[in-house]
């Protein structure tokens, strides 16, 4: 049964699989062992960034194109659920409605520009999807009758999803039983869902005529796939699944804005995370994403702290300043790109086969 749900991609290392496990069941329990706003917060940003970096590494890990509008794929999910729920009231059909049209528009824009787009040299169309994720966020930003403008869009959910809501007046375990608890148990469903879905698409036959066009695209053109048909399919299904993370994302925050879901920062934070998580495999978004969201949620905490315990010490105390905790951040990137240069589990699953050999 567990195959079958992990579409016989097994993590091949039981370090791997262990860190999966802690990782699956800390999301899962997430309410109970980290109570708080923020913590909740974090974990439900971690568990939108796996379907938003899965969804990435469909297109740089598996068919090796190189896109900066993915950001624009998460906007358009998060935008149309937060026009529709604003225009249309607090409601199940606004939310399924925002969603199909969000759906339907990265179909379409998917599709032209890979038709268009995907015939020229990686650089270039780099650069395509660059000016195009450019555009809409300036017309997100000047569309202010519609998006909301700078300010963006509060909007409510339905009303078993309010934070008003209470399931029941005795909390369990110490925790709420509101609508707080129940949206974030929705977005945990869906994104376990979605990821699921990923991954059996990668392991289908689809998924390896993907893999043979990332490792020679001439070879997979001369035995008779049409290399421009599937990697406009492979930019669509990417762009459809981005969609739906920004959809989870607008479903979690009730807010949407351009800074929010159409930054070129989420972007970056996105290829960084490829990077760490290791590309070509979507359980490296589970870890690059838990890694890096928890290091960029919690890093100036813990260099407060440890500025606080060192304040007798000379320097240390102002390198340790929280005011620096990017500069450090970049640093632990960097660190982790040279110990881990195949990312977190390329590295796990090449030590499993140094110790067969």
């Amino acid at each position: 049964m567990m195959t079958r749900l992990l579409s016989r991609d097994l993590p091949r290392s039981r370090a791997l699989a262990a860190l999966l496990a802690v990782i699956v069941l800390g999301l899962a329990l997430a309410p109970f062992l980290f109570p708080g706003a923020k913590a909740l917060n974090v974990a439900a940003k971690i568990l939108i960034f796996i379907v938003l970096v899965a969804s990435y590494d469909l297109l740089l890990g598996y068919t090796g194109i190189v896109s900066f509008a993915h950001t624009m794929f998460f906007g358009i999910g998060a935008y149309g659920v937060a026009i529709a729920s604003a225009r249309l009231g607090p409601g199940w059909s606004s939310l399924l409605l925002g969603a199909g049209g969000a759906l339907l528009l990265s179909a379409l824009l998917s599709l032209v520009i890979g038709l268009f787009s995907l015939r020229v040299r990686a650089i270039f169309y780099a650069m395509i999807t660059l000016a195009v994720a450019s555009a809409f966020q300036t017309l997100a930003s000047q569309l202010s009758e519609i998006t909301g403008g700078e300010d963006g869009l509060n909007f409510k959910l339905p009303d078993v999803l309010s934070p008003a809501f209470q399931l029941s007046e005795n909390p369990l375990f110490g925790v709420s039983l509101d609508g707080r608890l129940i949206t974030y148990y929705l977005v945990f469903a869906i994104a376990l869902l979605l990821f699921l879905a990923m991954l059996r698409i990668v392991n289908s036959p689809f998924g390896r005529v993907l893999q043979a066009i990332r490792e020679n695209d001439f070879r997979a053109e001369a035995i008779g796939y049409r290399t421009v048909v599937y990697r406009t399919w492979s930019n669509v299904l990417a762009a459809l699944f981005a969609t739906l993370a920004g959809c989870l994302l607008a479903l979690w925050l009730r807010y949407n804005g351009p800074d929010t879901s159409l930054s070129f920062e989420i972007m970056i934070d996105i290829l960084l995370i490829v990077v760490i998580g290791g590309m070509g495999t979507l359980y490296g978004a589970v870890c690059g994403a838990t890694l890096f969201l928890l290091a960029q949620s919690y890093l100036q905490d813990l260099m407060g702290m440890a500025s606080a315990a060192t304040a007798s010490l000379p320097l240390l105390p102002a390198l340790l300043s929280p005011d620096r905790w990017l500069l450090w951040l970049g640093i632990l990137f960097v660190l982790s790109v040279y110990f881990f240069p195949t990312g977190i589990v390329g590295k796990l699953r090449a030590a499993r086969l140094a110790k067969k050999s």
